[in-house]
């Protein structure tokens, strides 16, 4: 299993983490919060040091009811977070968290091939698609309903794990029909979703690996760590590693975290809990 973002390629036959690169001031957990330049450069340093392969940059925060934003505020954040990783590590491989085309576009044409990781999977703008599928990028698509500002109003569900196939089902169709060739699911933890149903979606992750396409776990710690453990997000890192081993454990190839140096240190001990347990 692999991804192409332009010549790089990255190799999913091994699980591998995400850094969440946040540009935001508002982002749920305030200790991924970083805005000027040499806080982004510091991050990204460490992160790539720690064992990060993808660099997912991030200017809208998505958090339930969070603000909403302008397209050229996000872009602004954006190009600030883009602009130190390419200067400084022009080879890492960068992904953009964007719903919008606009965001999208621009961060190709001024920074090159990246990875589109769509929180919304192309509803809250169906062009993103298009953006996508003519350079030829992987597209993360997440499983949510409505927004980020109202999308806990939307936590109804027959069956969970179901209800979120059936929406990936008919997703990966559309998405074939619109020439998007390298698609990668998010079963989209905390979004739509109340306690009990996040961990029931985590229950059967394996249903959504089984697909054939590459899934994307992010849950880092997201209130259904805190709030089960009745802590802060900075106190929810032992949780999130939990977590991250149950999703290894189902078929999770991608982990999108804030710790790199933990996350890496547990797909190297599944790896190998793996390996010698054939």
């Amino acid at each position: 299993m692999e991804i192409r973002v332009g010549e790089q390629r990255v190799d999913l036959s091994s699980p591998v983490v995400m850094a969440i690169v946040n540009v935001t001031p508002d982002s749920f957990f305030a200790g991924s919060r970083r805005r000027s330049e040499d806080e982004i450069l510091r991050y990204v340093e460490s992160a790539l040091s720690e064992g990060a392969t993808i660099l997912d940059v991030g200017g809208y925060s998505s958090r339930p009811g969070a603000d909403d934003v302008d397209s050229e505020e996000e872009w602004r954040r954006v190009s600030v977070g883009l602009r130190v990783i390419r200067n400084h590590f022009p080879q890492a491989v960068v992904s953009i968290d964007t719903f919008r085309a606009s965001v999208a576009q621009k961060a190709v044409s001024e920074f090159g091939p990246c990875i589109i990781n769509d929180i919304s999977a192309g509803d809250l703008d169906a062009q993103i698609v298009e953006v996508v599928a003519k350079n030829d990028l992987p597209y993360v698509a997440m499983h949510m309903r409505g927004c980020p500002q109202d999308m806990q109003q939307y936590a109804e569900y027959d069956d969970i794990v179901s209800d979120v196939r059936h929406f990936f089902e008919q997703k990966l169709r559309w998405l074939c029909s619109c020439d998007v060739r390298q698609p990668i699911i998010d079963p989209g933890f905390g979004f739509a979703k109340d306690l009990g149903q996040n961990y029931r979606l985590l229950a059967g992750l394996d249903q959504l690996c089984a697909m054939g396409y590459p899934v994307l776990a992010g849950l880092s710690r997201k209130s259904m760590v805190y709030k089960l453990l009745d802590v802060t997000p900075d106190d929810a890192l032992t949780g999130t590693t939990a977590l991250h081993w149950e999703c290894l454990r189902q078929g999770a190839s991608i982990l999108r975290v804030h710790d790199v140096h933990e996350a890496v240190q547990t797909v190297r001990i599944f790896e190998y809990y793996q390996s010698v347990n054939k």
